[in-house]
């Protein structure tokens, strides 16, 4: 099909400094009052995003799915899911956003599919040792036992048994099948799915779950089983990260740069690579390889000085020195919203220190938008909002909490659709009058967060970020690669960016001073002046001699 209208080619390695704001489609914005947000509400609200400053945006799957895993078990690869719109509204959208100059990036699950999925049912139907089945990892059990000890990252065994005996693999959920990766229609098929979004004008895919796909051959015990269950990280050698993955992003690669050369846009390989060395995360980033992978260390960093000063230089070392450039994250929708982490809130556990979390956050989010390298946002972050961490328990959705009996609390609280406006009914989620209800319920106080008022509000924290992006445009340092570690007291992160730019983040408890021959562009504390508050971060253009 040809390729929407659409924005000018721009630079090569764009992607290189672009701030992505991640859409969770389901809890964007409602256009038909059903409480499921869709392709259409993200198409009304494109203005909005063009405002706040960012280059484009990543789209989590719209695709048709029994949404066990709310989209993440995907039936079909190649379409829309019927509550998210159409094909057509999907081209729609692309054509609108390009219109504005925003970029479109869209989420691809190629380590499992959904029970609901072709393949999959005739796997079932067609029987042992059926070419059908060797599509996927199906297995006989050791008596009434699975095949191997593996568990699931969701909880539980990670096999599910059939009638007529065999077990199948699925290292999330059971209605998520792993595919074999080793199997050439799987690797086909995907490749095609590539070309598909391509073809209707994606300037990206991000990747979920790019370092599995792949299994150990024979799939041997794990020694550690439990870890994964535990932990929910991918610990298992035999289960992540295999030589021959790759293989199949080179391949990928080689798509991406030939639609580049073809079209002269430049399209764009984003990986969620779950591992916790960065050495083996910079692997995936080699020019032949994935553009970017998100850098999770950063998220998942204390609230000091030291650990933030330990993280950061990690990462520009290894994936900076691999060639591409870091992807820093601070909220994604698998991970409590960072104002409850650092307030010390957890979901079901209360909320913490709200102020705390609140000035952490904002001060986490200039330090991570004055860092070399690209930032993804996740929405409602640049809205300051909190986990909603008491959602009662018979409204909760995720896999992660009905597969651990209630242990593990799951991921519903980061994905509350969104407060757009104070007064009007959903908070503007749905339109007025809408027969239906959110799919997750909004708390009252969601009206503090709401859109229009934080717009009336100069010191608001979407004030913040709208006024951080503008100036990360506007000044040529922050576009560069150039990184210096400025002397400071203790307690305080300090760099430079070149042309006299420096960040401040004070991570101590009580004020410090800012330099003396320095003017103030932003800060996240509207009481800084000559003291920068605790908790707090500035920029800061520094007097340079002559």
């Amino acid at each position: 099909m040809p390729e929407p209208s659409c924005l000018t080619a721009g630079p090569r390695g764009w992607w290189r400094t672009a701030v992505i704001y991640q859409v969770y489609v389901r809890s964007f914005a409602d256009s038909d009052g059903d409480g499921i947000g869709d392709l259409d509400g993200v198409r009304a609200r494109l203005p909005y995003l063009r405002g706040l400053g960012v280059d484009g945006l990543w789209l989590n799957p719209f695709y048709p799915s029994p949404q066990h895993d709310h989209g993440y078990d995907v039936a079909d690869h190649r379409d829309v899911h019927p509550e998210y719109g159409t094909l057509e509204s999907f081209d729609r959208l692309i054509r609108d956003a390009h219109r504005l100059g925003l970029r479109v990036l869209v989420d691809v699950v190629p380590n499992h599919c959904s029970t609901e999925h072709p393949w999959f049912r005739a796997a079932l139907a067609a029987g042992p040792g059926s070419p059908e089945r060797r599509r996927f990892h199906f297995a006989a059990g050791d008596g009434d036992l699975p095949p191997n000890n593996w568990r699931s990252i969701f909880g539980g065994s990670a096999w599910r048994r059939v009638d007529d005996g065999q077990w199948y693999l699925h290292t999330f959920a059971a209605e998520q099948p792993d595919f074999n990766w080793r199997h050439p229609d799987v690797v086909s098929s995907f490749e095609d799915v590539l070309r598909f979004w391509l073809d209707r004008g994606v300037d990206g895919v991000r990747i979920d779950v790019a370092h599995g796909l792949h299994k150990a051959d024979g799939l041997p015990d794990h020694d550690h089983a439990g870890l994964d269950e535990l932990t929910g990280d991918p610990v298992n050698p035999h289960a992540w990260n295999q030589p021959e993955v790759h293989d199949v992003w080179r391949s990928w690669r080689a798509i991406a740069d030939e639609y580049t050369r073809r079209t002269g846009r430049e399209r764009v390989l984003v990986g969620e690579v779950g591992l916790l060395d960065p050495t083996l995360l910079a692997q995936y980033q080699r020019p032949d390889e994935l553009h970017q992978t998100f850098y999770f260390d950063f998220l998942r960093a204390e609230w000091d000085e030291l650990s933030l000063s330990d993280v950061i230089g990690r990462g520009l070392e290894t994936i900076a020195g691999s060639g591409s450039s870091v992807a820093w994250v601070l909220n994604n929708h698998d991970m409590p919203r960072s104002v409850t982490r650092y307030a010390g809130g957890a979901p079901g556990a209360g909320p913490g220190d709200l102020e705390l979390g609140r000035d952490r956050a904002r001060a986490a989010a200039l330090l991570m938008l004055a860092l070399p390298g690209s930032s993804y946002l996740y929405q409602g972050e640049e809205l300051g909002l909190p986990e909603v961490t008491d959602l009662p328990d018979h409204v909760l959705t995720d896999p992660m909490f009905h597969r651990t009996g209630g242990v593990r609390r799951g991921r519903d609280g980061c994905r509350v659709p969104l407060p757009w406006t104070a007064e009007h009914d959903l908070f503007g989620f749905s339109p007025d009058g809408s027969p239906g209800t959110p799919w997750l319920p909004q708390p009252e106080w969601f009206a503090h967060h709401a859109v229009d008022r934080l717009r009336a509000d100069a010191d608001s924290t979407l004030h913040l970020y709208r006024d951080a992006l503008a100036l990360r445009r506007r000044l040529p340092a922050l576009g560069s690669a150039e990184f210096g570690r400025l002397p400071s007291e203790p307690g305080v992160l300090a760099f430079t960016r070149g042309d006299g730019f420096a960040c401040f983040v004070n991570c101590s408890p009580r004020p410090v001073l800012l330099p003396e021959r320095s003017t103030t562009l932003l800060a996240s504390d509207p009481e800084a002046g000559e003291k920068l508050p605790p908790n707090s971060a500035a920029w800061v253009l520094l007097e340079v001699e002559a």
